[in-house]
């Protein structure tokens, strides 16, 4: 990256990343109403993946990808087993609210990478995993589990599975070349075949074909998925991984606002300071991610 700060294309290239990403939350809540939230999650992981090989035609990028069975695993965890947790927890739960909580993510893939990758724990990434920590249990409240407490419950295990997920993409890719784009569609392409299972042995009622529905799936396999990875496929290219990772702030803001905005989610006095902690903490790892990066690049 050059002196002269980083592009601006490539800034107004991640905004555009958060802000789809952030309001799909509120899109995803919406559209359980016309819809099996396991039904919901076979069909858009289906789209998105056909989304994802059409623009690897598209770009004529390779199609091929070896190590097949950890392909699959990924595939399971990242897109069935993520997707279905997220979707399932929004039956009951806000949108804001299980976009934060699914986004406690990074602080997961810390211990885990410490464990399976031998990376240790440094720095401010002790004090955000105690500060997400203590927004977490503020905004679970287990003191007072009321009737979105399973959807909280689902939401936090969403997370876990993203954070595993995350943590084997690094090792394969360690042990193996692979094209981030062609990847992440092949493990879309085993994720989905997996919730078209789910959704066919799950008894759920008949969709209800409005024009939400519909401009929900196009959201969800054009925007979503198609334009956002290679929006993400971009941002990689042209900014640092610590200012790319920032995505992870923006995210789940945009999802509350939206969520509060929209649908009216006002969380409680406790849940909102909860939400600030998880949020601040997720500021704090993303800086220091941009410190690491900058320091070692010079």
């Amino acid at each position: 990256m050059s002196a002269s700060g980083t592009p601006r294309l490539a800034l107004f290239a991640l905004g555009l990343l958060s802000l789809i990403w952030g309001y799909n939350w509120v899109v995803m809540k919406q559209v359980i109403q016309y819809v099996d939230p396991f039904d919901f999650s076979a069909i858009r992981a289906a789209l998105g993946a056909a989304t994802l090989f059409l623009v690897l035609v598209l770009l004529r990028r390779p199609m091929r990808v070896g190590a097949v069975r950890q392909v699959v695993l990924l595939g399971l965890l990242q897109t069935a087993a993520f997707t279905a947790l997220i979707q399932w927890a929004l039956v009951a739960g806000g949108a804001g609210k299980t976009a934060v909580l699914v986004y406690t993510m990074p602080f997961w893939v810390i211990p885990m990478a410490w464990w399976a990758l031998g990376e240790r724990v440094r720095g401010l990434q002790w004090a955000s995993i105690a500060i997400a920590g203590g927004g977490l249990v503020l905004v679970l409240q287990p003191w007072a589990m009321g009737g979105s407490g399973f959807s909280n419950l689902l939401a936090v295990v969403a997370g876990i599975t993203w954070a595993a997920s995350a943590v084997l993409a690094k090792r394969m890719r360690q042990n193996h070349a692979f094209d981030l784009l062609a990847l992440t569609a092949w493990q879309m392409l085993f994720g989905a075949l997996a919730l078209c299972v789910v959704a066919l042995l799950h008894p759920s009622r008949p969709i209800d074909p409005t024009p939400y529905f519909f401009g929900a799936l196009v959201f969800n396999a054009v925007f979503a998925t198609g334009l956002a990875w290679l929006l993400w496929l971009y941002v990689l290219q042209r900014l640092s991984a610590g200012m790319a990772g920032l995505s992870a702030l923006g995210i789940p803001l945009i999802g509350a606002l939206a969520g509060w905005i929209e649908l009216g989610e006002l969380p409680n006095t406790v849940e909102l300071a909860g939400m600030a902690l998880i949020v601040g903490a997720l500021a704090m790892m993303s800086m220091w991610q941009l410190l690491q990066t900058r320091r070692l690049g010079g």
